[in-house]
């Protein structure tokens, strides 16, 4: 039998991260920019939440896009008169601070102030275990991916700030129990609203809005 070894784990794998995240989030909070993480799944509706969202807001914004390959994100915003810029990871399932960080000084060094809004990696897993110098997380689902997902990835629904339930337009047309959704979020996280939304007509999302600018508020005045 092969002898077993007991490792001392001396600093945190996350550390590194976790510094640039808190000095990157310092830098934006003086910068009067508020930045949000944006989390879900791949087809929660993040890029279409986010235009209509934006819409809504009073002032500026900048969206960082996060995918594995692919510019489409970051050009429906272009499209719809929205400054963004698109990040690649090339498989990583995630971004980390470095990397949005290295992203926004090359590209939003113009960025005078408002919201920036960082669309992470579709991933309702390793997205949640990197901070990237947000103020807050916002957690995108929709009602065609089921009501069970709070019970089957709870980290991600642990660390948002605030729920977007997207897709509320189709929940006649999909067997989605909304009780049963909702008693899994406020089982792990009891002080995270959930807003119902529909990006396709904009519904909800006013609420939205109106929760991030005064949150906002608070932290950037």
């Amino acid at each position: 039998m092969a002898e077993s070894k007991k490792i001392e784990v001396m600093e945190s794998v996350y550390a590194k991260n976790d510094k640039l995240a808190a000095d990157f989030n310092i830098e934006l909070t003086r910068g009067k920019i508020f930045c949000a993480n944006v989390m879900g799944s791949p087809g929660a509706g993040k890029t279409s939440v986010l235009i209509k969202l934006i819409k809504e807001l009073s002032s500026p914004a900048f969206v960082i896009e996060g995918d594995i390959e692919s510019s489409i994100d970051a050009e429906r915003l272009a499209g719809a008169g929205i400054k963004a810029a698109q990040i690649n990871t090339g498989g990583a399932c995630h971004l980390d601070a470095e990397t949005v960080m290295n992203e926004f000084y090359r590209t939003g060094r113009d960025f005078s102030g408002g919201f920036l809004f960082v669309e992470n990696v579709g991933n309702l897993v390793c997205p949640a275990e990197f901070k990237i110098g947000e103020h807050v997380r916002l957690l995108v689902c929709s009602v065609t991916e089921g009501s069970d997902k709070p019970y089957k990835y709870p980290l991600a629904f642990e660390k948002a700030d605030a729920i977007i339930l997207n897709k509320t337009d189709l929940s006649r047309h999909v067997d989605f129990d909304e009780k049963f959704f909702t008693e899994g979020v406020k089982r792990l996280n009891g002080s995270a609203p959930v807003f119902g939304a529909s990006a396709k007509t904009g519904e909800g999302l006013r609420g939205v809005a109106d929760w991030i600018t005064g949150r906002a508020r608070k932290v950037i005045g």
